[in-house]
């Protein structure tokens, strides 16, 4: 069994714990301030962009050897016309760089926690979620545990790949924010 602690407490944090915990995967929330258990293999940021420094801080001794998976968005929240980080760059690839010794992931950014919650987008498409990273056996460990809880996973690229997923999360939240997209709804893979 997997243990993965998620770190955040809103509604992602929720949804991707129900995944998980589906696919038999052993699921603790944790705090921004609360102490991850040393038998944690993966742990999910499911935190806003602008907590991860402080999160990394914090954890970022603990999550060493760890896979890590970043699902934040790096939106410009005071002006919400761009993404906080450098146009050749991503907020996975600090993560990255700030955690050398751990396997980064970008992962879960394109999807709501509504589609995640149900596994399907707009009621009838399965859920996909779209991975990026270096390290394939971390990304594989991923892929099985969201299989395993039911929705699909496509390996996306290297974490290269995590500014091109950054970006369509960022779309996607600006088309719900304008509300000319449900949260129940969002970008669908068919194949």
């Amino acid at each position: 069994m997997t243990h993965v602690s998620i770190i955040g407490s809103g509604s992602m944090a929720q949804a991707i714990s129900g995944v998980l915990t589906r696919g038999g995967a052993e699921v603790a929330i944790v705090g921004r301030d609360g102490t991850l258990d040393p038998a944690t293999e993966v742990v999910v940021l499911a935190v806003p962009h602008h907590a991860v420094a402080d999160v990394l801080a914090r954890h970022g001794a603990a999550l060493a050897g760890k896979i890590v998976v970043d699902l934040t968005n790096p939106v410009d929240f005071a002006t919400f016309d761009s993404l906080a980080v450098p146009a050749d760059g991503s907020a996975a690839a600090l993560i990255a760089e700030a955690l050398p010794q751990s396997h980064v992931l970008k992962a879960l950014n394109t999807t709501f926690a509504a589609t995640l919650a149900t596994g399907t987008v707009g009621g009838d498409v399965p859920t996909t979620v779209l991975i990026a990273g270096d390290d394939t056996t971390a990304k594989d460990t991923l892929a099985g545990l969201v299989e395993a809880g039911g929705l699909r996973a496509i390996d996306a690229g290297s974490l290269r790949r995590a500014r091109e997923l950054e970006s369509l999360g960022f779309l996607q939240l600006t088309l719900a924010i304008g509300e000319k997209l449900p949260w129940t709804g969002g970008f669908a893979v068919i194949a």
